[in-house]
């Protein structure tokens, strides 16, 4: 494993590809565009289960900015899976509690993780350059990932069986036909506009300044954020700490803020003195101005070209939803694509990525709208209410709910996804169906402890309550008893599950409850 510091750009080289020495485009079953944490996941899920994978980025490098920074728990499970989530929370800040003040008053805190039981903390903090760092450094541990930095893709052509990719080398241009291409490559994708596809929305006209700044400062690993602050009047203002002493400042400027003059450190450190007291110590790490945007494609596949993360739909950064969804459209797409491609079933499952995913975009970006409305109130009218539903919110219960700071990410729950049956008998417990699994604390019959999630596999697999009958063997589904195979010695599962014996629960490869049967 290489090893990391902060405020390392990590580069890597260009390498002559043989394909570039043929007559004819060479075949790949998968390209995947743009080596940012969702082209990664893609590539690394992919390849973990028997698909090779070309893995294309025009750059040669990262380290660019801290970015993205907040990794939820269950983009902590898709990582898991990759083998790279240990290394994210060894090096991330962990953190579950967030308060909410308005002026000087604290307004009320939340816990995002109150429930024991899971292998995944709540959040953590990690830079993204270290992020991608890891998955790259896994990457390259895969026979099956053929990453190729400075190949950048500069025409894509629809075959009737795939698409015909034209890209640009050092070594000058070639093409590669794919039978699926996945489209990573960002919010500004260029395969988005090659292909003239439409990117709508609604684009928000406040500017923020974003600042990490290096710092000894005593402030606990919590999110903090301030609604008209003293140290920043009529604005927001948000603290998260990072690795490495980081500190992660974001201050709300109003439409007319000028990039150029905020962004200068002459401008940006007195207003980080008033926020922080005269006397702090810090030095100036990051900072950039950013508008945002919540938008998305009306369809995120078009042909054989499938488009995840950013590329597909954006968000804004209240409640980190860009980075984490990404992520799980990812998770999403590879079991999908591996059963296409090894033939156990047709190119129309592909459609279930689109509905579901698409329905959870319209989920993430509604949060997110919301919370830009409450956070940057449009008139004074609006702004009355949000000042007095924050002050009632310190008294009454009801009124915290309505309070938006940026409702974190949490799983998506597919409403209307053609990939599950619909429950005959009523089911307690907090677990959900058509929701991602609610881990659990198991045990192997030897005793060792083994989490619910890493029983699942990545397959299909069948969670039978023992009721003392030997269940069916099921053709491509593994069948697992619960008090046999595994022991739930805690009862955590069987709270969790409503389980009762006899009971039979499906999960999806992506570990989606799909169906249960009592």
């Amino acid at each position: 494993m290489a090893a990391y510091e902060h405020k390392a750009i990590y580069q890597y080289e260009y390498v002559r590809s043989s394909d570039q020495d043929l007559a004819e485009p060479a075949h790949h079953p998968v390209v995947v565009v743009g080596a940012g944490p969702v082209g990664l996941a893609s590539a690394i899920d992919l390849a973990q289960r028997g698909i090779p994978v070309v893995l294309l980025d025009d750059n040669s490098r990262i380290g660019e900015g801290s970015r993205a920074i907040c990794f939820s728990k269950r983009a902590l499970e898709v990582c898991d899976k990759l083998g790279v989530a240990d290394r994210m929370v060894e090096k991330g800040v962990t953190w579950q509690v967030g308060k909410i003040f308005l002026d000087e008053d604290e307004v009320y805190s939340f816990d995002l993780l109150p429930e024991q039981g899971h292998k995944q903390p709540a959040f953590i903090n990690l830079q993204q350059y270290y992020v991608e760092a890891f998955m790259v450094d896994r990457a390259l541990e895969l026979d099956g990932i053929d990453l190729r930095w400075m190949n950048k893709v500069a025409a894509v052509e629809h075959l009737d069986d795939g698409v015909l990719v034209d890209i640009e080398t050092p070594d000058g241009v070639y093409q590669l036909k794919t039978d699926w291409l996945v489209a990573c490559d960002g919010a500004r994708s260029s395969l988005r506009s090659m292909l003239g596809l439409d990117f709508s929305g609604q684009v928000f006209q406040d500017r923020f300044l974003i600042a990490d700044i290096k710092m000894d400062a005593g402030f606990p690993s919590e999110r903090w954020f301030w609604f008209e602050p003293p140290f920043h009047k009529g604005w927001s203002a948000l603290l998260h700490k990072q690795p490495d002493n980081i500190w992660r400042i974001d201050l709300q400027l109003g439409p007319d803020a000028d990039a150029d003059e905020e962004t200068k450190p002459e401008n940006v450190t007195p207003r980080l003195k008033k926020m922080l007291g005269p006397d702090a110590n810090f030095e100036l790490e990051w900072v950039s101005l950013y508008t945002f945007q919540c938008k998305r494609m009306d369809r995120f596949m078009h042909g054989r070209v499938v488009f995840a993360g950013d590329a597909a739909h954006q968000v804004s950064p209240f409640g980190a939803r860009g980075a984490n969804s990404g992520l799980e459209d990812a998770h999403n797409l590879a079991w999908k694509l591996e059963a296409i491609i090894k033939g156990q079933t047709g190119a129309d499952l592909m459609e279930s990525y689109c509905v579901e995913r698409e329905h959870a975009a319209d989920d993430n970006i509604g949060h997110s709208t919301r919370a830009t409305d409450f956070i940057s109130p449009k008139s004074p009218i609006a702004r009355t209410f949000r000042n007095a539903t924050l002050k009632l919110a310190e008294r009454a219960p009801f009124a915290k709910a309505m309070v938006n700071s940026g409702r974190l990410s949490t799983p998506s729950v597919y409403t209307d996804t053609p990939l599950s049956i619909p429950d005959e008998e009523e089911f307690a417990g907090s677990a959900a169906l058509n929701a991602a699994a609610k881990d659990a604390p198991l045990k192997s019959v030897s005793g060792e402890d083994i989490w619910l999630l890493d029983a699942l596999g990545t397959g299909f697999t069948a969670l039978v309550i023992d009721d003392g009958k030997t269940p069916e063997d099921v053709p491509g589904i593994d069948v697992k008893v619960i008090g046999r195979d595994l022991l739930d010695d805690a009862g955590i599962f069987t709270d969790r599950y409503d389980a009762k014996p006899g009971s039979v629960y499906l999960f999806r490869p992506d570990q989606y409850l799909c169906a249960r049967s009592r």
